[in-house]
């Protein structure tokens, strides 16, 4: 896990200089917040306890591969909206249309709106899933899947004001690719 957790972040952070520029990159617009790693510290006391009290749990390695595999699918994923969007993704959201901002169908973002959200879902959900953390991986998809829930009609606002009915044409022929989030 702490291995696919570098990874990820050490990848975006290169990702997101090299799209933007090192003077327009922060940890906050990376999204890396305290109730992240509060999450993540909680899932690492899971997992030390549930291997210590309930060693069964963490023997299922189907389960983990299962995990692994989401989390190499999310990654993958993730990346391929990130350089597909190029200088139109960003980590926080505008609320001011610039030049450089378009809106991008193609690519992964032809088969849902919002893929790196989808993708950062299932990365995380699958990390958990990869450390058979049973309450975690709840808390997490619950967590995160409410994050999304919130963020993404708040963006699309912003994306309808800027692109209009190309936005609303997309929008309703392509899924949000989060769960019961139209």
């Amino acid at each position: 896990m702490f291995l696919a957790i570098l990874f990820f972040h050490t990848s975006e952070y290169i990702l997101a200089v090299y799209t933007h520029g090192r003077s327009k990159v922060s940890l906050s617009s990376l999204l890396i917040s305290r109730g992240y790693l509060v999450a993540m510290v909680f899932s690492v006391l899971e997992y030390a306890f549930e291997i210590w009290l309930f060693p069964e749990l963490k023997e299922h390695w189907w389960i983990s591969n299962l995990g692994l595999v989401m989390v190499v699918i999310g990654e993958i994923i993730r990346k391929l909206a990130i350089i597909t969007a190029g200088g139109a993704f960003t980590h926080l959201i505008r609320t001011r249309h610039e030049e450089q901002h378009k809106l991008v169908t193609h690519g992964v973002y032809a088969f849902v709106r919002h893929p790196s959200y989808s993708a950062f879902l299932i990365w995380s959900v699958g990390t958990q899933v990869m450390l058979c953390n049973p309450v975690s991986t709840v808390g997490f998809a619950a967590v995160v899947w409410r994050f999304f829930s919130k963020r993404i009609p708040y963006e699309e606002y912003y994306l309808r004001r800027f692109f209009g009915s190309d936005y609303l044409d997309y929008a309703g022929r392509t899924p949000s690719g989060v769960p019961f989030v139209k």
